[in-house]
């Protein structure tokens, strides 16, 4: 049982380990915790953003719980227990539900879904090559692991929601979705959100191009995955003024025992240590690395990866690699 297991802590070693040492550039982003409480754990009350003037590059990762070496059973069940999903909004697409593959190769491919129904309205397009879909709710992409295929990434084009998660390990097989990112200029529409006008693939380099609305741009490439981890380099063609946030994690929180990202860990500039402590009361600060995760089971999406922000920069451009001597 799930309950009887006994969770490994995150100690500030295991924070090291999720993230390179600092660079000297590293630009040290406000942390912003917006969550509020709910009951329903199939709402995304928790929402903590990253907000800089300077900000062009950074990286996000998806990381194995520290506890999945020992977890034996998942749960990954939606739970609907006082949630009332009546008033919110709903629009039929362009075009009837339908499936397409973009793209595929041996190890990896890119599938494209419509939904009968969505929340916002369906006009962002999604590009790979000469073909060209409108209306799209969900595009997956997936790899081929040691035995089978597994879907790795997915965005929702419509809202600007992502999800990551690594391969799972070999004793599971199979790993939950948990929390959700926003990446581009993040704006408030109900819920936050990024409206982005086009979304090209490039398959050469496993690169989402992301035109937003309001005229900016960015990417995310796909820089590593594999059992422990999925590393995503970020970079914006201009940083995201005027107060807003340029990159935010969205998830749930109902108790410790249900919820799919329970506690917070900020590397404060200059400080010798991590702040740990848990999400909800966070009330925010400087970090120039942020980890957001679980030392404990939940009865929600319990293999659900932590998530890592981490070596925000002014410089669009990645770091020299090092000499192999």
């Amino acid at each position: 049982m799930l309950s009887l297991l006994r969770p490994l802590a995150v100690s500030v070693a295991l924070l090291a380990s999720l993230t390179i040492a600092r660079a000297a550039g590293d630009v040290a982003v406000e942390v912003r915790n917006e969550s509020e409480p709910v009951l329903c754990a199939e709402k995304d009350n928790v929402t903590i953003k990253a907000i800089s003037p300077e900000v062009r590059r950074f990286q996000i990762e998806a990381a194995h719980p520290a506890y999945i070496a020992g977890l034996v059973r998942d749960n990954w069940d939606a739970d609907w227990a006082n949630c009332d999903m009546k008033g919110d909004p709903s629009f039929t697409p362009p075009t009837p539900p339908r499936r397409i593959t973009f793209w595929e190769t041996i190890d990896y491919w890119l599938v494209g879904y419509t939904f009968p129904t969505f929340w916002r309205p369906a006009d962002t397009t999604f590009r790979v090559g000469d073909r060209v879909e409108k209306g799209l709710h969900l595009v997956q992409l997936w790899k081929l692991g040691k035995d089978k295929s597994y879907e790795v990434l997915v965005v929702y084009p419509q809202d600007g929601y992502w999800r990551a998660r690594p391969l799972p390990p070999e004793h599971l097989g199979f790993t939950s979705y948990g929390s959700s990112f926003l990446f581009g200029p993040i704006e408030q529409d109900g819920r936050p959100v990024v409206n982005i006008k086009e979304i090209e693939f490039d398959p050469n380099t496993l690169t989402f191009k992301l035109n937003f609305k309001d005229g900016s741009a960015g990417s995310l490439r796909l820089d590593s995955v594999d059992e422990n981890r999925m590393v995503l380099d970020a970079v914006l063609d201009k940083p995201v003024t005027g107060g807003r946030a340029f990159v935010a994690l969205r998830s749930m929180y109902v108790t410790e025992f249900n919820n799919d990202v329970a506690r917070i860990a900020v590397r404060e500039p200059s400080a010798k240590g991590w702040r740990e402590e848990a999400l909800m009361p966070f009330q925010g600060g400087k970090a120039t690395d942020i980890w957001m995760g679980r030392t404990t089971h939940s009865r929600h999406n319990t293999s659900s990866p932590d998530m890592v922000f981490r070596h925000f920069s002014a410089d669009p451009n990645p770091p020299p690699k090092p000499e192999k001597k």
